[in-house]
């Protein structure tokens, strides 16, 4: 991971960033918004299903952990039968970017960025094989013109393929699970909500200011310095508190305290060079789930709290039982 965008500096980070221009624009977005709405209302029919079947449903399992993982794997062209496994090996690779990841936890790591590594060497290579309108051709050809090295060139467009498989569906299906559960243990907000559905929008920041999917970024100092009158040496790690700076009272109000009313500011898209590209697509995702909520189920209700999965920084909820009100 050390070699993907995030942890890149300048001028290193300038030519990648740079090489893969605005991801989900404008444009881009409007492109995809078709396909997000058209996956949102298939996968609330199969909540639908079973909550008629069942009376009870995993909204986690059948929404939030579908949605950005098919809305990824069809963005970046992969076919419809890796859809799954990807999803399955983005859930094992990220405890290498946990605070304090065990033994076994890091040997599941290890295991999926292998496995992650080969499926995305092997894709790269079809594809300039057979290049296509896709993002991961379209990157290849902007790559062979930076790198006269083919090889430099593919390992680069391996690098974006493998940061935004592992860096979209993870986070974003955490925040989905997360809006959708304080959203329906605060009622009284969430009527208000249906009444001011322009307000959809802050919704969801109040979600990521409240409960960043993400609490903690690491980073590794390039030189010594000082930070915040800490002395930090050079090499050494730092762990940025994303969590603990959403709730900072010096910037917030009752910090403590879920308001979707608030102008929510936060840092759980990080920011300065560093903001996250997929933050349109996350955004986009997240009031298409909360739209369509308020329009096809008003009374779903809460059966049981959610289980979270054992992590610290990625956090990510494993279930989220819920009935028909």
């Amino acid at each position: 991971m050390g070699r993907t965008l995030p942890a890149l500096n300048p001028p290193h980070h300038t030519r990648v960033r740079q090489s893969i221009g605005n991801l989900f624009d404008r444009n881009s977005l409007e492109a995809t918004k078709d396909s997000v709405e058209r996956t949102t209302e298939r996968l609330f029919d199969r909540l639908a299903q079973e909550l008629r079947e069942n009376g009870e449903a995993d909204f986690s399992s059948l929404v939030s952990e579908e949605l950005p993982s098919l809305t990824i794997c069809e963005w970046l062209g992969l076919p419809i039968e890796d859809y799954a496994l990807m999803r399955d090996l983005t859930h094992h690779q990220v405890f290498a970017q946990e605070l304090l990841p065990s033994p076994s936890q890091l040997a599941l790591s290890d295991t999926a960025t292998l496995r992650l590594q080969e499926y995305f060497v092997e894709l790269v290579a079809k594809r300039r094989a057979e290049p296509g309108d896709d993002p991961i051709s379209t990157w290849l050809r902007t790559w062979d013109g930076i790198e006269s090295d083919p090889a430099k060139a593919d390992e680069a467009v391996y690098l974006l393929a493998l940061l935004v498989v592992l860096a979209a569906p993870e986070t974003t299906s955490t925040l989905i699970s997360t809006m959708v559960w304080l959203l329906l243990e605060h009622p009284l907000q969430l009527e208000w909500l249906r009444a001011h559905p322009q307000h959809l929008p802050d919704a969801v920041e109040e979600v990521l200011r409240y409960d960043s999917p993400n609490h903690i970024i690491s980073r590794v100092a390039g030189e010594d310095t000082t930070l915040g009158g800490v002395r930090v040496s050079k090499d050494q790690m730092v762990h940025l508190m994303i969590g603990a700076a959403n709730h900072d009272p010096a910037q917030h109000s009752e910090p403590d305290v879920f308001n979707i009313r608030r102008r929510a500011t936060h840092l759980s898209f990080s920011g300065g060079i560093h903001y996250c590209l997929g933050a349109p697509l996350a955004r986009l995702e997240a009031t298409t789930v909360l739209s369509t909520l308020l329009r096809r189920m008003p009374s779903l209700r809460i059966s049981s709290p959610p289980v979270w999965a054992p992590r610290v920084g990625f956090r990510r909820i494993a279930s989220l039982g819920v009935v028909a009100g």
